[in-house]
């Protein structure tokens, strides 16, 4: 078995120098090895997507073609490929009838005349009051409206902001959104006559009021296009300019959707965590050589064997420390599903630092997530058989049968409930039947047959021995100190791995509520390794001084110790919810909470078999390093 210890070091190794690559250059980690750029030609006709649109007030997204407010999409529309993640972060591409032409201008051009109901009419002034924003699409990158990041004339920096408003209320009245100036702005391609490659995609909304004509101005125009409550005509219209950039390349035109601030933030975040990390390895480290300095003075003076002092008390339970906890098949098939975590979290997290996963990848994270778990199955299954043997089980076949389907089984009730719920409200976020579908036959048609291969493979391992013999009459416990006592030792031992991610943790949370894109892929690699280390220093301990009280049930406190972490998270996920978010309806209330439930499960099966693993360890090595009769 490779060492712990080296085991840690290569991971917190291998992070930092991705790390630090990442950080070095933030514009080169937006860049997927091996894509070309599409070249464009004068006259070539550039197609505009429409998506959906979206608001940091409500995690419920809507199609952009499908509102009843806004031009009818083209008959022969087409609908973009979408992959796992898109659809379920309810992305609906659909081609439009803009008219994008390299190099050619258009000054002001109707779209069309929209007749709208006062039912459709009051749908769209309550998407405006709700800030709601749109999401059009041109060469893959996201329409997006400019502001100016820095402090002075000289000092401003260009960025961007994904999407533009639908609307906007002014004097209490909702004004939408029906002219659009369209930017693209462009690169001329090194060593081609003509060729072009689209660096940006701007979008300037108006609401104007026009009348029978298209103004040529749309900042001359004083009246604004009101929608309420009542029946109105609307006249949708847009302009486009071709412009081109020599500040902005083809390979770096996604940093300006990437705001550049924090950094010190997050810096002190590593900084905190690490402080924490080296706090818990002096004493991991005091525990380890106090208990060696012991076993070698019991090895070399005989009289001492008879020694009970406060630091050999978990010598005393050495008949019953490996003793076959309760509802052990429970932990083995809890277990088994957090190896599985751990694998796809270490997995996606690598694709994120070395750069195949970015923004420019939409939907990415979540699709490459879903196939890493499902074929992670192997190894759950594998662990899981393991420890079964361990705890003396009989039917292998049937422990990974409720490994594969426990908590993934819960997971999907979850969210075919929260499904119906989102399809009550029509959102695009509402999973299709079809990719319903496919992640039951992904979940039972290859974790399932997966798992049953692992733990085929794994129950034919030899059976992990350990030291001493096991009493066939449990050891009475002695009533612990108020400190020591389970609900106490396990609510302590929660709270520093929560410290080690809370600053990283907020970050997360805005990029995931509200709309933005999260960057900081070697940052978000470093604390992660910090926390495994964490979970494994704070599980050790625990469980060390819960052996010396005499108390010998570690199995499923070294569980908890790390994982009840999640509950901390749920707290603060709370506290986001109330500071940070508007949301103020049932429906997308629910969806958040629910949400945020299943986030707490995985991490707490991730930090929690971590723990497990590491005290597993430990335990063995200290009690294989003893005499006993």
């Amino acid at each position: 078995m490779v060492s712990f210890r080296a085991g840690a070091s290569a991971i917190v190794a291998t992070t930092l120098l991705a790390a630090l690559s990442s950080l070095s250059s933030t514009a080169s980690a937006f860049y997927i090895p091996g894509l070309s750029p599409t070249v464009f030609h004068n006259g070539d006709r550039v197609p505009l997507f429409v998506n959906k649109i979206f608001s940091e007030k409500s995690p419920l997204p809507f199609a952009y073609a499908d509102l009843p407010f806004v031009c009818e999409p083209p008959k022969d529309a087409k609908r973009a490929w979408l992959n796992l993640g898109e659809v379920l972060r309810g992305d609906r591409i659909l081609t439009s009838d803009y008219e994008l032409v390299v190099g050619k201008d258009i000054k002001c051009q109707t779209l069309c005349v929209k007749s709208v109901s006062a039912e459709d009419a009051a749908l769209a002034a309550g998407y405006i009051a709700n800030d709601y924003n749109v999401e059009w699409i041109v060469d893959n990158l996201p329409g997006a409206t400019k502001y100016n990041l820095g402090d002075g004339q000289a000092n401003q920096q260009r960025r961007y902001r994904a999407g533009f408003p639908l609307g906007k209320v002014k004097w209490s009245k909702s004004n939408i959104h029906n002219h659009v100036t369209i930017r693209i702005l462009y690169q001329n391609q090194p060593g081609s006559a003509g060729g072009k490659m689209i660096v940006g995609f701007e979008v300037n909304p108006y609401s104007i009021d026009q009348g029978d004509s298209c103004p040529e101005d749309p900042l001359k125009v004083g009246a604004f296009k009101v929608v309420s409550d009542k029946e109105v005509e609307i006249q949708y219209t847009y302009s486009v300019q071709w412009i081109e950039d020599k500040e902005v390349t083809w390979n770096n035109r996604w940093t300006l959707y990437l705001v550049q601030t924090g950094n010190e933030v997050h810096w002190y975040s590593i900084v905190n965590s690490i402080v924490i990390m080296l706090f818990l390895t002096g004493v991991v480290a005091i525990i380890i050589l106090k208990t060696l300095k012991k076993d070698i003075a019991i090895y070399n003076e005989e009289e001492m064997k008879d020694d009970q002092d406060d630091g050999s008390g978990w010598k005393l339970v050495h008949g019953d420390v490996f003793r076959i906890p309760q509802y052990s098949s429970i932990l083995c098939a809890i277990l088994g599903t957090g190896v599985q975590f751990i694998v796809m979290a270490i997995s996606t997290i690598l694709f994120a630092v070395v750069g195949i996963l970015n923004p420019s990848y939409r939907g990415g994270f979540v699709s490459f997530g879903l196939f890493l778990f499902v074929f992670a199955g192997a190894f759950a299954g594998y662990y899981s058989a393991r420890l079964y043997k361990v705890f003396k089980g009989t039917s292998w076949t049937k422990n990974a049968i409720v490994t594969a389907t426990l908590v993934p089984g819960f997971l999907m009730t979850l969210v075919f409930l929260l499904n119906m719920f989102v399809w009550s409200k029509n959102s695009s976020n509402a999973i299709p039947f079809g990719t319903f579908f496919a992640l039951v036959v992904m979940w039972l048609g290859i974790s399932l047959p997966l798992t049953l291969v692992g733990a085929f493979f794994g129950q034919r391992k030899a059976l992990i021995e350990h030291p001493g013999r096991t009493n066939q009459i449990p050891r009475q416990i002695p009533e612990p100190l108020w400190y020591m006592r389970p609900r106490i030792m396990v609510a302590m031992g929660g709270l520093l791995p929560f410290a080690v991610i809370f600053i990283e943790l907020f970050y997360i949370l805005k990029s995931v509520w509200e709309g933005q894109y999260y960057y900081m892929f070697g940052f978000l690699s470093l604390v992660f390794a910090i926390l495994l280390v964490t979970c494994v220093e704070i599980s050790i301990i625990v469980v060390y001084f819960q052996l010396c009280g005499e108390d010998y049930n570690w199995w499923w406190r070294s569980f908890f110790a790390s994982s009840f972490s999640s509950f901390y998270i749920f707290l603060y996920s709370m506290v986001f919810f109330t500071k940070q978010l508007s949301i103020d309806n049932f429906v997308p209330g629910l969806i958040y909470f629910t949400n945020t439930v299943m986030i707490c499960i995985v991490y707490g099966l991730l930090t929690g078999t971590t723990g497990f693993i590491s005290s597993y360890w430990f335990i063995r090595r200290i009690y294989s390093a003893v005499k006993i009769d």
